[in-house]
């Protein structure tokens, strides 16, 4: 089987522009490709997983990844996906986040002469001359054309900014760009990128002739793709001093039981026999099936010891309300005590589990609470300052744990 073939069945692929071509130059690891990072943060987050594990296997049969840090484009913002305009940020906020890209994408993709490169499109996009630009590529481009893109229409009703209005432009011009400059001959990208993909394609084969070969792949974005990553309202993070190990292995340990394949299958670089095999697990084996995923992509980000670390801590919390040093920890403040106590409703809120002390009763009264293992019924439930100085592991619903420790 050939990397085309493997990406098709670990259901990867979901829009090409011409397969033949493509499977032929991945197979033969001839490909040069590039997948773009806005550098909106300054960590990349549990929704890059799909595009970095690719380049990951890509680069290994052979073909060159580029990795093109947004450093330009994040100055604009990519409407795709959004109900409303991204902040704006600085040029300082935006270098910044970029190296913070550039040292974690090394310990998925090997750079270094001949392998893999990283370029950041702020070294071309920052220099150009907006009349000497449109003179260039503006008339490759249909207005009415780029008003049927997705990622235009959604925003036609609340509103376009015109600065938004040219990211598309921005995007098909750094494929232009490292066609000429870098050889690169093959984009990927999530599927709701296809109309901006696009434009990079039409904007090479208009401008250098129709023997200009440039390709574009879209990978299949859905609940477990770009969109990806998110929890509670804030993203799973790649940095350690975001999101834990164990909160990243949390993470994908609660995914539900009919996405926990689809991810492994995506994700991680199990042998396809062997995910074929897991396929008929059913019950209590997708419990496995989860822990196997939460280990095998905690180890891909964060090592070998923090996956083992993080496992065991889950163990230990499962197993009679067990306090493990690994889970994540909130400090309570000695000035938070009142009376040498704190109550559950303080916890809950200190511990980030609930927005307000209305939320923590709530949740205590409709039984959704727990305090080391034990159900807690009594919103004047109050834990001693010795036992918080042991620690207080607080638990909302099935999934949201925390230790709490005076500090």
């Amino acid at each position: 089987m050939g990397i085309y073939e493997e990406l098709k069945a670990r259901g990867l692929i979901a829009q090409v522009t011409n397969e033949d071509a493509i499977r032929e130059m991945v197979n033969a690891g001839k490909a040069t490709f590039y997948i773009g990072f806005d550098c909106t943060a300054d960590s990349l987050t549990a929704g890059h997983f799909m595009a970095l594990t690719l380049m990951k296997r890509l680069q290994q049969a052979g073909n060159k990844p580029i990795a093109l840090i947004g450093g330009g484009t994040t100055m604009i913002g990519d409407p795709s996906g959004r109900s409303d305009m991204r902040k704006m940020l600085t040029k300082e906020d935006i270098d910044h986040n970029a190296e913070c890209f550039k040292r974690q994408m090394e310990k998925f993709i090997e750079f270094g002469p001949g392998k893999a490169t990283m370029l950041n499109n702020a070294d071309w996009l920052l220099d150009l001359n907006y009349v000497e630009l449109l003179r260039e590529v503006g008339a490759c481009f249909s207005v009415n054309n780029m008003l049927r893109a997705e990622c235009y229409k959604q925003r036609m009703e609340k509103g376009l900014s015109f600065l938004e209005f040219n990211y598309m432009i921005m995007q098909s011009y750094d494929f232009y760009y490292m066609f000429q400059h870098y050889g690169c001959n093959m984009e990927f990208g999530g599927d709701d990128q296809w109309s901006n993909m696009l434009g990079g394609t039409e904007l090479i084969r208009r401008k250098l002739g129709k023997d200009a070969h440039a390709m574009t792949i879209t990978l299949l974005t859905d609940s477990n793709g770009n969109k990806m990553g998110k929890t509670a309202g804030n993203a799973v993070w790649l940095d350690p001093n975001k999101t834990s190990p164990y909160e990243f292995y949390q993470y994908w340990r609660n995914v539900g039981d009919a996405d926990v394949l689809k991810c492994i299958r995506m994700l991680t670089f199990l042998p396809l026999d062997q995910i074929d095999e897991m396929e008929k697990w059913e019950g209590s084996e997708l419990n496995r099936a989860k822990e196997i995923l939460a280990y095998e992509l905690t180890e891909l980000v964060h090592g070998k010891e923090e996956a083992d670390r993080a496992k065991e801590a889950a163990r230990a919390i499962f197993s009679a309300g067990g306090i493990s040093d690994d889970m994540p920890t909130t400090e309570l403040a000695e000035s938070s005590l009142t009376d040498g106590s704190a109550d559950i409703l303080t916890l809950l809120v200190a511990a980030g589990l609930c927005t307000s002390k209305g939320d923590a009763r709530r949740n205590v009264q409709q039984g959704g609470v727990e305090a080391n293992g034990e159900k807690v019924t009594d919103i004047a439930k109050a834990f001693t300052a010795d036992e918080l100085r042991a620690g207080v592991i607080v638990k909302r619903g099935k999934k949201n744990f925390r230790k709490v420790v005076l500090s």
